[in-house]
């Protein structure tokens, strides 16, 4: 097993590391990650009667350097995949890869020098804070709970910590209580800094706050990744915010991703009839752009994960299905005409320059029936 990285951080006013630069190098792959979750019944003896089909057959890849967003509605299992892949979560099946080296089965022990390596900045930053323990001691526990410091030299580190994402190092001793809502985000990003990991897993971490201290921590996590040459996972569901810190986007939808590609790319060129919808009702700040624009409605409710729709799981809710999208799963490649890296999971991709219009509710009821669909069916510009 290889040796854990050091966890020292870099002296006061030592030499900068270079600016953020994304790497070609492969950090994370995620092989086709399922992760489902046992639905029991039964008071003595609980047997299953069926699952949460919360992830399936996820496969995606992480860059050195690189920010990865991960965006889509609530309940695709954005949230999920992110403790999969610090094995928060244990895996139905599937493997997840880490610096070469496969971490999907390795045992508490064996995961510990990895967990110096993955750290995790959740959504919430009040429920993430034990709210009885001074700021000092909860971000001092990582230092803590691998050994790296004692007594006055884990408290200098600590207040180094705090320094280096904007916090009064004198404030070591409050409680969680004495802080704002964007302070207590930037104890949460102390805390996943203490270790000097690689990769860090950013779960919503500025959804909870108001937009003008959501720009300050999107300011601090760029920074830091510049400093320490983080790679981040991001989700999220502001779409200007993904646009802003990501290089690459991957939206799911019901437990599938269903489009990845360069920002950029995707934002200008969206492939996939959800994508294209999510983009839709994204808000402009340009009143010319914001005028311009065409919203995309999508009618009906997203499928229970429990029984998702065979097929393609987003049919039932798309203006461009066809009888072929409720038959057969399309595959994650890349389309005729399209770039290197910009994938794709649809029979029916949205054409460059084409309107997507809405289907009616009467077409997602047909669907939801799982009833062959012709084309005429579809709405205006659908294929």
């Amino acid at each position: 097993m290889p040796e854990p990285v050091p966890v020292e951080l870099p002296p006061p006013g030592g030499e900068t590391p270079p600016a953020h630069r994304p790497s070609a190098e492969t950090l994370l792959r995620i092989e086709n990650v399922v992760k489902h979750f046992p639905i029991k019944r039964g008071i003595f003896f609980k047997r299953q009667i069926g699952s949460v089909q919360a992830v399936e057959g996820v496969n995606l890849e992480v860059h050195r350097g690189e920010t990865l967003g991960l965006v889509g509605e609530t309940g695709c299992g954005k949230s999920t995949l992110a403790r999969c892949i610090t094995r928060l979560h244990p895996l139905t099946s599937g493997r997840v890869v880490f610096d070469g080296v496969d971490i999907s089965r390795l045992s508490v022990r064996q995961m510990r020098p990895y967990r110096r390596r993955m750290q995790m900045i959740f959504q919430d930053p009040y429920g993430s804070l034990n709210p009885r323990r001074r700021v000092g001691s909860i971000i001092g526990d990582p230092l803590a709970i691998h050994g790296v410091a004692e007594g006055s030299e884990r408290k200098r580190r600590v207040q180094e910590l705090m320094e280096t994402v904007g916090l009064n190092p004198e404030h070591y001793n409050r409680f969680p209580s004495e802080f704002s809502g964007g302070q207590r985000q930037r104890i949460g990003v102390a805390r996943a800094l203490a270790l000097r990991p690689t990769l860090i897993v950013c779960d919503e971490p500025v959804s909870a706050l108001d937009v003008s201290v959501q720009a300050q921590i999107i300011n601090l996590l760029e920074d830091l990744q510049g400093e320490f040459g983080l790679t981040y996972v991001f989700i999220a569901h502001d779409l200007a915010v993904v646009e802003h810190v990501s290089d690459r986007v991957a939206v799911m939808y019901l437990g599938k991703v269903v489009e990845l590609a360069d920002t950029a790319e995707l934002f200008g060129s969206p492939r996939h009839p959800y994508t294209a919808a999510l983009l839709s009702a994204s808000m402009v700040a340009d009143p010319e752009k914001a005028r311009a624009s065409h919203r995309v409605v999508l009618y009906g409710d997203v499928p229970s994960p429990i029984n998702p729709p065979t097929g393609c799981r987003f049919h039932t809710r798309c203006p461009k299905a066809q009888s072929i999208c409720s038959a057969e799963e399309p595959p994650l490649e890349v389309k005729p005409g399209d770039p290197a890296g910009h994938f794709t999971a649809c029979h029916f991709p949205v054409q460059r320059g084409e309107t997507l219009v809405g289907a009616t509710p009467e077409f997602h009821q047909a669907a939801a029936g799982f009833v062959a669909i012709s084309p005429g069916t579809a709405a205006e510009g659908g294929g």
